[in-house]
């Protein structure tokens, strides 16, 4: 009986040890290892940076074609998770929005945007908000899209006078550099009422700043991804970071300043310039509102102009070289989007802003160049809690890379991938049954949901109305026989830009607008 007794004993010690551990597992919110998706194997130290290329979207779509639409990473110390298809972007910028609502924070970005104080990595908050609906209603609603409409108009046709001039050389045009000064004195023109084609002016001067600092921004910082580097500065980014930003911001109080005389003078009666304001002035305008629902700093103002000359020059003037591009390469391609013009517009004057939605064959080419080449191949998110996407648990503090890139090309959803095909884009009625603003989760060219791209009305604007005014005044050669094939290769960079400039011999064919 006495073993009995001790036996008894020792189940009743063992039951109250397993009870009190689960006890103490729930009071100190210990819990099952969270179910997270596949990941490839890690290195030490590196996690998964091995992987990787200067082409990251094309590094991450043959990871995620080997482990699956949603997939597991540690990029040296950070966990990362890439989405790749239409389905799991939908769960991520739709269904679990709130979950996805920032950006992740990169040393170089934040610094250069005055500490996020910039519209595109804010956080997502009041200020945000605020900015996002300026936005929509000022800044690049439809009222000061159609302000701007003539300066768009008019350097449109600078633009293509001087290709005509060097046809009439017979010169070969850098059709990169031309199409990139087009869009920077668009974009100058309207935030600032610069032209930035003066070399000795200042809007000559930000545009080259901002392109010296969005490849800063474009770079790795070994920091973000190894927490025991953050400090050392190993790859020397501190001192050219400040040196950029300093002059930028020189430059940029230069021009406030002379915006804020214009505005005073103004107010006292004087012959103030009664022009259209620039985007400027109407920031200018809220920086002095005691009233307004959000005071913005001077940092803010600075910062945002940034973001218009980082987000809208570079995007614009890539997409319509890979159109043209793509046309070149598919000649019948390219006759059938002038005949489509031709028969709209006629051959007496030139194709116009107004025309575009009279050439659905113009528009589904832009859309088929925004599918293969969309010059945002990774949207960029932070979890700010834990989420569930698809019976798979993404931790709080997580980056999640939706791959607009592999999306626009998975099989799945769309046939012949690889190939260029704008007809996939126009159905039996001639309409095209998907668009860009971000509904089409196979399609993602400007983003989805909250965080979507506010400049996508000022883009759907400035590519058609170019590419057909190309289209229409000439005919374009390349190779020394005028037949050669452009390479598609893509370059590094955030815009996915081509590796090789577009080079090639312009040929007029229409001039009556001059």
């Amino acid at each position: 009986m006495a073993g009995f007794g001790d036996c008894f004993v020792l189940l009743l010690l063992w039951l109250s040890s397993i009870f009190l551990l689960h006890v103490i597992l729930r009071k100190f919110g210990m819990r099952r290892r969270p179910r997270l998706p596949p990941s490839p194997t890690a290195v030490p130290v590196l996690g998964h940076l091995h992987l990787l290329t200067n082409l990251p979207h094309q590094a991450f779509h043959k990871i995620s074609s080997r482990y699956g639409p949603l997939v597991y990473l540690f990029l040296g110390s950070n966990p990362c998770v890439l989405v790749s298809s239409p389905e799991m972007a939908s769960q991520c910028l739709k269904t679990n929005e709130s979950c996805f609502l920032n950006r992740p924070k990169r040393t170089n970005m934040d610094y250069i945007t005055y500490g996020s104080s910039d519209f595109v990595q804010a956080p997502y908050g009041p200020y945000w908000r605020f900015m996002k609906r300026l936005c929509m209603t000022e800044l690049l609603g439809t009222r000061m899209l159609q302000q701007h409409l003539p300066i768009r108009a008019e350097e449109t046709r600078l633009f293509l006078n001087t290709i005509m001039q060097k046809a009439a050389l017979r010169e070969e045009v850098n059709i990169s550099k031309e199409l990139a000064m087009l869009t920077n004195n668009i974009i100058t023109r309207m935030a600032l009422r610069r032209r930035c084609c003066d070399v000795e002016g200042e809007g000559h001067q930000l545009i080259e700043l901002v392109k010296e600092m969005t490849e800063l921004c474009g770079k790795i910082n070994l920091g973000d991804t190894l927490w025991f580097v953050r400090k050392l500065d190993l790859q020397g980014f501190g001192k050219k970071l400040e040196r950029v930003r300093s002059r930028y911001d020189a430059i940029m109080e230069k021009i406030i300043k002379e915006h804020e005389d214009a505005r005073r003078k103004k107010e006292k009666g004087g012959d103030g310039d009664e022009t259209v304001k620039d985007l400027l002035d109407i920031l200018l305008d809220i920086y002095a509102d005691e009233h307004s629902e959000v005071r913005l700093t001077r940092e803010n103002v600075k910062a945002f102009i940034l973001n218009m000359f980082g987000a809208g020059t570079e995007t614009s003037a890539v997409t319509i070289e890979w159109a043209l591009a793509e046309l070149m390469n598919h000649p019948d391609m390219m006759v059938k989007a002038r005949e489509e013009i031709e028969s709209v517009v006629g051959k007496k004057r030139l194709v116009e802003e107004s025309d575009i939605p009279n050439l659905p064959y113009v528009q589904s080419i832009v859309k088929e160049t925004m599918r293969l080449h969309p010059t945002g191949p990774l949207i960029g998110r932070q979890s700010t809690e834990d989420c569930n996407v698809k019976g798979y648990e993404i931790p709080a503090k997580t980056t999640v890379f939706v791959n607009v890139w592999a999306i626009g090309r998975d099989p799945k959803y769309w046939e012949n991938p690889l190939e260029f095909k704008p007809e996939r884009f126009i159905d039996e009625e001639g309409k095209s049954p998907l668009d860009l603003k971000g509904q089409h989760f196979e399609l993602l060219s400007f983003g989805a949901g909250r965080r979507s791209c506010p400049g996508a009305s000022l883009a759907l604007q400035i590519v058609p109305t170019t590419l057909a005014g190309m289209i229409q005044c000439f005919e374009w050669k390349v190779g020394q026989d005028g037949k050669g094939v452009v390479d598609m290769e893509e370059g590094p960079g955030m815009a996915l830009p081509r590796a090789h400039p577009l080079l090639c011999l312009p040929v007029v064919r229409f001039s009556s607008f001059l």
